[in-house]
């Protein structure tokens, strides 16, 4: 064979070489493409159906925090951060007119912490924590009631501990609950209801889903009830 024959034989044996590799290299693409669509799908659906829903403030899911009369003209959503000084505020306007407001409205709590309040996340995730135990407004309320105390100090963990013992919590359950990406989720679904129902700061009132000024004594907050039941 002469060189050239030769020279020949070798580039055609480099190019059918070069050929499989680029065949292979596409069969490969391919293959990742056929297993990862499925995947990302099956992830992308996990999420959009086992996720905590997104909920305008009109409406209510069964992941929301509720009390109140089940069949009530009124729904009142607020979205609140535990360690908000103007919450404390409206949290006690709301307790001095629960016995008159209470068999008239439905209360719902949402969850909106502020990236100001150092402990705000915290406080939310020990709420939710209480509540997949049934306690979720016994430890709204504690958290709220002594928001003066834990509010102001270098680490707020052993002030939670002691509300969620003093509820006698499941401690160790708790803890799983604190630190799970459902607590989180329902938290960060919470924040982002509020984003879009238009909170910009808190606390934020919703009475039947519209945004209204919130109340600055028990007496106004009835006359606001009994307006939005009249329509």
């Amino acid at each position: 064979m002469s060189n050239k024959a030769e020279r020949k034989k070798i580039k055609e044996a480099k190019q059918a070489a070069a050929k499989r590799k680029q065949q292979l290299n596409a069969w490969i693409i391919k293959a990742a493409v056929i297993i990862m669509v499925p995947l990302i799908l099956f992830v992308f659906y996990q999420g959009l159906f086992t996720g905590p829903p997104t909920m305008p403030p009109d409406m209510i899911s069964d992941a929301d925090h509720v009390r109140g009369a089940e069949d009530a003209d009124v729904t009142m959503t607020i979205y609140a951060d535990f360690q908000c000084p103007a919450c404390l505020t409206e949290s006690d306007v709301i307790a001095r007119a629960w016995r008159e407001i209470q068999d008239e409205v439905r209360l719902v709590y949402r969850h909106f912490p502020l990236d100001t309040h150092r402990f705000a996340f915290q406080a939310a995730r020990y709420a939710e924590a209480a509540g997949k135990q049934g306690k979720f407004w016994e430890m709204h309320n504690l958290l709220f009631s002594n928001q003066t105390l834990w509010s102001t100090l270098e680490d707020a963990t052993l002030f939670f501990e002691g509300y969620a013992e003093e509820l006698e919590l499941d401690m160790d359950q708790l803890h799983v609950d604190i630190e799970s990406t459902e607590t989180r989720a329902k938290i960060n679904a919470d924040q982002q209801s509020g984003i879009r129902a238009g909170v910009r700061s808190t606390p934020a009132m919703y009475l039947n889903g519209r945004l209204v000024s919130n109340p600055q004594s028990p007496g106004r907050l009835i006359e606001m009830i009994r307006e939005a039941q009249s329509g």
